[in-house]
């Protein structure tokens, strides 16, 4: 048995909020968590539309029930969304990679150059986000990862000076049951040792989005 791939063009999915145009004055690309999908994510950034800024929500390109195989009965069985999976994972990475190139053109196409770029990426999406920033050329100011942090195979080559030329943000509630303090230390003591520069934020919830402190970030820069 020998594996093969071929390359297809295929349709996918984004939404936005805010009009993409000349008055846009800062762009965030938010990349969800694994089982969620753009349409629900989305609406956790509203805060954030102020006119100004345009949220692009891309979605992950495989979908999937969230709960049994699917069956007659199955309409009401929710699905989710995620980035990638351990199977054929580097052809899974390049495609999402180019997929959110192409998002970034489309969007940013009318705005006036030098528009400031925020990467979000929440949990599974801070992995995507990562490699995404340290894989491609855009110019981007600030990334932010919330729930997660850097991959376990994080591009030594280009990623350090990729993100250490944003300002880089990590995100943990007290409360994440998916990240404890011996973990958020490891990974401080890892972004020191490649010479990355961060700061760490903290809120009192758990592993989600809390739209306060998201507010507060947003006002800070971009």
């Amino acid at each position: 048995m020998k594996e093969r791939h071929i390359r297809v063009a295929r349709t996918a999915r984004y939404y936005t909020l805010g009009v993409a145009g000349s008055d846009v004055r800062e762009i965030w690309l938010v990349c969800h968590g694994i089982r969620q999908l753009a349409r629900r994510f989305l609406p956790r950034f509203a805060g954030l539309d102020d006119g100004k800024r345009l949220i692009v929500a891309p979605e992950g390109l495989s979908r999937f029930y969230l709960h049994g195989p699917e069956t007659r009965r199955s309409k009401k069985i929710p699905i989710g969304a995620t980035w990638m999976t351990r199977e054929d994972r580097e052809n899974e990475i390049t495609d999402y990679v180019e997929y959110l190139d192409a998002v970034l053109d489309e969007v940013a196409g009318g705005s006036a150059e030098g528009v400031p770029l925020t990467v979000l990426g929440f949990s599974q999406g801070a992995h995507t986000a990562c490699r995404w920033v340290a894989a491609g050329d855009t110019d981007v100011t600030r990334i932010i990862l919330w729930g997660a942090y850097l991959p376990e195979d994080f591009d030594l080559d280009r990623g350090p000076k990729r993100l250490g030329s944003a300002e880089l943000i990590l995100v943990r509630g007290l409360l994440d049951h998916f990240i404890n303090e011996e973990a958020h230390v490891a990974q401080e003591a890892r972004l020191r040792e490649l010479g990355i520069p961060f700061k760490t934020i903290t809120h009192a919830g758990g592993h989600e989005i809390d739209s306060a402190l998201l507010g507060e970030i947003a006002g800070r820069g971009g």
